[in-house]
């Protein structure tokens, strides 16, 4: 077996920086068990696969395929950085001649558009909820201990639980809070939290770029301790963020220590556009 595999930074302009995602071409039908041995293999937090839906289709003139997710652990329902991951795989090194691009995935329809600074990404907005503090405190408090918590939602459709950090802190305390994901599958194996998404309010700017909100955001539930820059937690994000801020078009950042930037518009049909950049880093094959 050779599979054409390609590994791409999203949301980012530079290479090294952003989310990395191996984005698989599969001209023929992939054993079941094989989806999962490779993202194994790749080892990123998510392993795309990008597969034909007619025998007559081709990577280069088609303008509608299937597309699959899973990370070393587990298939995933819905996964941002690696759709543009492979959204830029077509547009700039197969050279499809499409402007946008159709996915056909667990959730849905997914398009693709390019534009010359960028990839944007149709994706479903997700509404968070108000979520009871003492039926996740034990949760929060093995992941962040005592940092105080401004507000708490969850997000069935996703199952997220999103936790907005008081107002009293900044960038720096974001980006440096010591999150303890080890004890989490422990302290939270009821299913009903699959992911953890931490969040503060933006800054007006002066000496650094100005941002919305910042996030980061941890999945051990699937196998991914931190995941760096998630387009998926971000239709969750967008949702709880239009409402506090009044806004419908935001400028997010991702505060890991790769980091990634994600222009957002939310859309009058209630879903979202969510625009960032690619770094195709590397170009290959696998062979098994």
């Amino acid at each position: 077996m050779r599979l054409p595999i390609f590994i791409a930074d999203a949301f980012t302009a530079k290479p090294f920086l952003g989310n990395p995602a191996a984005v698989c071409l599969l001209e023929n039908k992939l054993d079941e068990d094989m989806h999962q041995k490779i993202a194994r293999e790749m080892n990123l937090s998510e392993t795309a696969f990008i597969r034909k839906l007619h025998p007559t289709d081709n990577f280069t003139q088609s303008s509608c395929f299937g597309l699959r997710w899973f990370t070393p652990a587990s298939e995933v329902l819905l996964c941002g950085h690696a759709t543009l991951a492979s959204a830029a795989v077509l547009f700039h090194k197969i050279k499809n001649v499409n402007s946008t691009l159709t996915f056909v995935t667990l959730s849905g329809e997914l398009k693709a558009r390019k534009e010359e600074d960028g990839i944007v990404l149709d994706f479903p907005l997700y509404p968070a909820h108000p979520q009871d503090f003492h039926e996740v405190k034990d949760l929060i408090k093995t992941a962040i201990d005592d940092t105080l918590v401004q507000d708490i939602c969850y997000s069935p459709d996703t199952q997220m639980l999103l936790v907005r950090l008081s107002d009293t802190y900044d960038r720096s305390f974001l980006e440096n809070l010591k999150v303890n994901t080890q004890n989490l599958l422990q302290v939270e194996n009821t299913g009903k939290v699959k992911g953890l998404i931490l969040t503060l309010k933006g800054e007006a700017g002066g000496q650094t770029q100005a941002f919305d909100f910042y996030s980061r955001y941890f999945a051990p539930w699937f196998g991914v301790a931190e995941d760096p820059v998630t387009g998926s937690a971000h239709t969750v994000l967008s949702s709880y963020w239009s409402q506090q801020l009044g806004k419908k078009d935001m400028h997010a950042l991702q505060c890991s220590y790769r980091e990634g930037e994600l222009k957002i518009s939310l859309r009058p049909d209630g879903r979202v556009d969510i625009k960032g950049g690619t770094a195709i880093v590397l170009e290959g094959t696998l062979t098994a």
